[in-house]
């Protein structure tokens, strides 16, 4: 379980999290259903559990559950005034959610704690990141360039509502801290209303087989954040 890594409270910001699995037969909302009606069976399964997960996150903030739809650009649509994240893998489903009063943006992904295949490290790393990845144990560099990847993806997810803006791997730089739990990520180019060189704080944790990304933008993001305003939610768990 993650539940006991995330610290509900930040810098006065109440975060959800929520967790369901896929087999246990979720069901859709009113809204939900239409995303789904060429999917598998499985992804349907796998939908209803990162909403049901999601649904968890809104109770632990003391909002009451909704339906959360998918957009059009596939990004969930959360009720007026919250803000959140969903992730899955292999029918697990972790979801985090809080007040767009308290917080601008929530990420969260979580990965496979396994390696990276090779032939996706040019579309993934940056040079910079495989230089740090050369510094590292040979039969670890393919596991944090795995961890790299899952903090792109939750960086990604904690900006994109702001901007709308799809861009590539190539937009930030990674640079994980294993040992404490962290990872900086740092923009190569504008992003919103964040300006090339903002270095964001984020959250790693490792339990279960799983690597888990989290991070927090503070409301009025300045350029840069720096590591004292970083959302202190997980705990470093060795697997």
């Amino acid at each position: 379980m993650f539940k006991e890594l995330v610290d509900h409270t930040w810098r006065g910001a109440r975060i959800g999290f929520g967790e369901a699995l896929a087999s246990d037969g979720h069901g859709f909302w009113p809204g939900e259903a239409p995303a789904m009606t060429r999917a598998t069976p499985a992804r349907q399964a796998e939908f209803a559990a990162g909403r049901a997960a999601a649904r968890q996150a809104l109770r632990a903030i003391g909002l009451v559950p909704f339906a959360i739809p998918m957009g059009p650009d596939r990004a969930p649509i959360w009720p007026s005034g919250v803000i959140g994240s969903i992730t899955h893998h292999d029918g697990r489903c972790l979801a985090v959610a809080a007040r767009r009063q308290a917080m601008a943006g929530l990420g969260i992904d979580v990965e496979p704690l396994a390696p990276l295949a090779a032939d996706l490290w040019d579309e993934i790393l940056l040079p910079a990141e495989r230089a740090w990845l050369s510094g590292q144990a040979d039969d670890l560099q393919a596991v944090l360039a795995r961890m790299i990847f899952a903090a792109k993806e939750a960086t990604y997810k904690a900006i994109y509502p702001r901007t709308r803006q799809v861009v590539g791997f190539d937009a930030m730089q990674i640079r994980p801290d294993p040992a404490r739990g962290r990872y900086t990520a740092t923009l190569t180019r504008a992003y919103g209303p964040l300006p090339s060189g903002a270095r964001l704080q984020g959250q790693l944790a490792f339990r279960d087989g799983l690597i888990c990304t989290l991070i927090g933008l503070p409301v009025g993001t300045a350029p840069a954040v720096d590591a004292d305003a970083e959302m202190d939610c997980f705990h470093a768990i060795a697997s």
